[in-house]
Parts: structure tokens; sequence; C-alpha cells
């Protein structure tokens, strides 16, 4: 792809993207980044850097992913895209029955009833077996320094840190609680930004993993480990849960967005509502002055919110229940969702189709390989759980399933949850252009919309499209605004309906990444909302 314009931006405090032509790493850590890019420098290409990358990412920022969360790809490799879902399943044990039992409502946030098996060891073994060059130990090296080494702790991190130490002094009572004040409680506060932190017991892990290819987690010393913690404090989760797991590669799900192909995971995840939006709003006329225009944001937020009506209506593990993705895909039922609306803000509904806390990283190499990585404990550092003595923190994707009984995306047990995780990738005429993302729980689907349109129909180069102002639909008829939105913007969406709130914290709006190739160059842009970094070779 041929970017319009590498230089202009229409945002004045907008950074310029990175170029270089051998390789390129981004994400929402420095350390992490150079992680990576020190693999693309020793010969390894970019699935070997987007695992050392990912695993970094588990050291230099617990407060959003770990060893035990779940994982996600896309991977340009060998002339085409693959997509690899590496979501756990629920335990055996969990059934509606169980929880009812318990008078739940609602599955908890903190503690074992979130957890489900944990996938991002599996997708890091995948993703090497099958595209990997190096050594997987070499790829492991430079997150097993930063553990036992030692790392400096980053002003976002930081505060996420200490926002979530305040909440389990408050809310993470019991002994299943008792490893996470022992990792990382670091005196109940966490830490300070700048302090150097070390991970001892994180990094014996990873030595571990590495050595055992990954069997250690699912069928051997961890694995007994996580089966003996759970028994002994309340959980669900047992080793035969964990021997169960597989990862799968699975054929990616795309629209066609003027001229664009978008490419997302199939459900279980959610990165169907974001293709919807977009052919909603292929029907609308967007140019280079839109994004100034309070309508063009209107007619965004309005298709957004009809595309998550359907998923989370529809969206569940199509192993368990049809999901009608082909018909939440089909251009002529986008066209009936267009046509209610209005110039008013509505409150939306499921339509009727045909039926037929998160890390990001994206990693490219002079070879064509390119890859989109996501990665994530869901809440902060997810249930709150640590195993004693292993580093591994727990995460909670559990607790996005339903207890309403008969809902697609009820709990029960070896199921899936609905996973808000989602990698993008963009192509043109059968060719790459490259990987991109914006994590940050149901934020990601609105990101990529964002992303997709700021890229196509405002030609923006990546750090310009990441700096852009963002909006995030809540609930209803609430949205939130950037306070940095241009007040004209603010004052008609109101006007329309729309309950507006403006909001001061960045992290509320996502954190992205991109990658693209144009011509012989490759071009990244890193998410300036956080501590992040896109390394260039």
């Amino acid at each position: 792809m041929e970017l319009k314009d590498l230089t202009k931006s229409p945002y004045p405090l907008s950074r310029m993207s990175m170029f270089g032509h051998r390789g390129a790493v981004a994400t929402a850590q420095p350390l992490a980044a150079q992680a990576g890019m020190s693999i693309l420098q020793a010969g390894g290409n970019a699935i070997d850097a987007a695992v050392a990358t990912a695993m970094a990412l588990t050291v230099v920022e617990p407060t959003s992913n770990g060893i035990g969360s779940d994982a996600f790809a896309l991977v340009w490799a060998e002339g085409q895209l693959h997509g690899l879902n590496a979501s756990g399943r629920s335990p055996a044990a969990a059934t509606h029955y169980e929880y009812k039992a318990r008078g739940l409502s609602s599955v908890p946030d903190l503690g074992w009833l979130s957890v489900t098996v944990p996938g991002a060891v599996s997708a890091w073994f995948a993703l090497h077996e099958r595209f990997g060059r190096l050594p997987f130990a070499d790829l492991a090296q430079p997150a097993i320094a930063l553990a036992e080494g030692g790392f400096s702790v980053s002003p976002v991190v930081a505060n996420a840190w200490r926002l979530a130490a305040d909440q389990y002094q408050r809310e993470a009572i019991g002994p299943e609680f008792a490893g996470w004040f022992q990792t990382f409680g670091l005196g109940g506060r966490g830490p300070a930004t700048g302090q150097v932190v070390h991970l001892a017991d994180h990094g014996a892990t990873l030595r571990e993993i590495a050595a055992t290819g990954g069997t250690s987690f699912y069928q051997g010393s961890l694995a007994e480990t996580i089966d003996a913690f759970s028994r002994a404090t309340g959980g669900l989760l047992r080793g035969e849960d964990l021997a169960a797991h597989q990862p799968q590669w699975v054929n990616p799900i795309g629209t066609n967005y003027r001229g664009f192909d978008v490419w997302e995971i199939p459900p279980n995840g959610h990165g169907v509502s974001a293709l919807s939006a977009l052919n909603i709003l292929e029907g609308f006329d967007f140019d280079e002055n839109s994004f100034e225009d309070p309508r063009s944001w209107h007619l965004q937020i309005e298709a957004i919110k009809l595309a998550f009506a359907d998923a989370q209506a529809l969206v569940a593990d199509p192993e368990h229940v049809d999901v009608p993705t082909q018909g939440m895909l089909d251009k002529g039922y986008a066209a009936t969702r267009r046509a209610t609306i209005g110039e008013q803000a509505a409150l939306p509904t499921a339509g009727e189709p045909p039926r037929g806390g998160t890390v990001l990283l994206c990693a490219a190499d002079h070879e064509g390989n390119m890859v989109s990585f996501i990665q994530s404990n869901y809440m902060g550092f997810g249930s709150a759980i640590v195993v004693p003595g292993t580093g591994i923190s727990l995460q909670n994707r559990g607790a996005n399933f339903s207890l309403v009984t008969g809902h697609p995306n009820v709990i029960a047990p070896r199921k899936r949850p609905y996973h808000t995780i989602i990698p993008g990738f963009m192509t043109k005429d059968d060719e790459p252009v490259g990987p991109f993302g914006v994590m940050g729980g149901f934020m990601q689907p609105q990101g990529h919309v964002q992303v997709v349109m700021r890229t196509v129909d405002q030609h923006l180069h990546p750090q310009a499209v990441l700096d852009a102002p963002r909006w995030r639909w809540e609930q209803g008829r609430t949205v939130w605004l950037e306070a940095r939105t241009p007040q004209s913007i603010i004052t008609d969406l109101t006007a329309r309906g729309h309950d507006v709130k403006v909001v001061s914290a960045p992290s509320a709006f996502g954190r992205g990444q991109i990658i693209w190739r144009s011509g012989a160059s490759l071009v990244a842009g890193s998410e300036s909302r956080a501590d992040g970094q896109a390394l260039v070779w």
C-alpha cells in the first residue's frame, strides 16, 4: 500500500511514524519492543520476534497480561493469512448449576470462578512450531533476563499497579489471593514509577516452560502445582482441564471496506462486530474532512451500537452453539441495519442476521512475514490469583460468561467464553498491508473501526491514526469522548440525544499498535496513551 501522505497530520501534537525496511516491532512497553527487535537482529523472523515480545510483556506489563493469559494471533506467512485461537475453555466442573447453587447472577470478576484454562503458553509454542526459526530458548531469554535481572517500571504500568493494589486490599480477601500479594503486592502499594522490580519466580517458570516445550504448563509439574493450589483454595480448575487444552488454527473472517480487506479472528471473539460496523458504515460517504464533521462521529457511534447488539446476543463458542457469523457479515443484512440509523441517538437492539486488561503487539520482517498478536488477563491482573512460587497470574476471561439460562454464551463445561481480545489485519488485492489492533476490553472493535476509517478514509499515517481523538460507546445512549475532542463535536452529539461523557483518562480509549507495509518500507506507530514504542530496523 502506498500511503497518501507520510508526513502531515491534522493533530499538532502527533509524533511521526517510524520507518524501516528490515523489521519492525510495536507494542505498549519499550523493553518488550526491544526484546522483539533483538530477536530480529539476531536472525529471527517476525514470528520469533512476536513470541519474544509476548513473553517479555508478561514480565514488564503484568498489570495487563501474564503467563496465565489467553491469546489470539493473525499471521501473514507463506503468502497467506493464518488465524490462531488460543483461548482456553472453562473447567469441566464449571456447570451452570454450580454457579446458580452459589446464589450468583453473574460470574465474579475476582477469584477462581472467573478462571478458564490459560492459552497464552500454547499460543507461543504453536506459533513457533509452525513458523519460527530460532530455538525457542533463544526467544525466552530476553524475558527471563528482565524477570531475573530486574526492570524499571514505566509510568502507565506503575499507575495501573497502584490501582490494582488499592482494589485488592479491599476486595481480594482469602487464601486464594495470597500469591498475588507475595508476588506483586510489594508492601501492598505496588511499585513507583522507575522502581526496579525483580520477578524471580516468573523467570524460573519461563525457564521451565522453555526447557519443556511448554508441556510442563499443561501436563507436567507446573500443571500439578496449579491443580494443587486450585484444590486447596476452592477452585474448579483441574490438571485434566489443562491437559485437554489445544490451541486452534482457524480461518480468519473478513470484509471488504472500500477496496481494503479487513480481517479478524472468528467467534468466540467479537472481531465480527468491527467488521459488521464497517459494513454498515461503507454505505455512507466519508472523506478526509468528514472526521471534523460531528455527523460522521454520530454515524460511527450508531453503527457500532448495532454491531455490538448483534455480537452480544449471538457470539459464543461455535463448538457449543450455532453462531451466524456469515449472516452477520452479509452486505445485504448490513444495508437493513444501516437503514435504521437516523439523525438522533437510538437505543440499540439486536437484529436477525441470516443464518449459515490486554496487551497487543505487531511485528514484521523484510521477508514479508507480519504478525498481529494479542494476549490478556482481561481485567488488570485478571482473577487476582497468582499460583504461589510460580509468578503465574491467572486470567479472568470467564467473567464474560452469561449465567442466563438459554443464552448462547451461558457457562458450561469445557466451553470458551465470549472474548474481547481481537488482533486485526488488513490486506489489499491479496497482498498484506499489515497488522493493527487497539486493546482495551469492549473498546477493541470500536478502536478497530476508527483505525480502519482514519487510514482508508482520512489517509493518515499510522502514528497520526493512533494519536487522533477517539470515541467509545458504553451502553444505551452513553458515549465517552476524549477531553481533547473538539467542542463543536461534543455540542452536536449532545444535541442529537447522545449522553456524552467527556473523559480525561487516556486508558479509557484503548491502546493501539500499527505496522503498515508501504512500498519497500515498513511504517510503524505506537500508542501515545501508553508507554509504547515502535522500533524499526
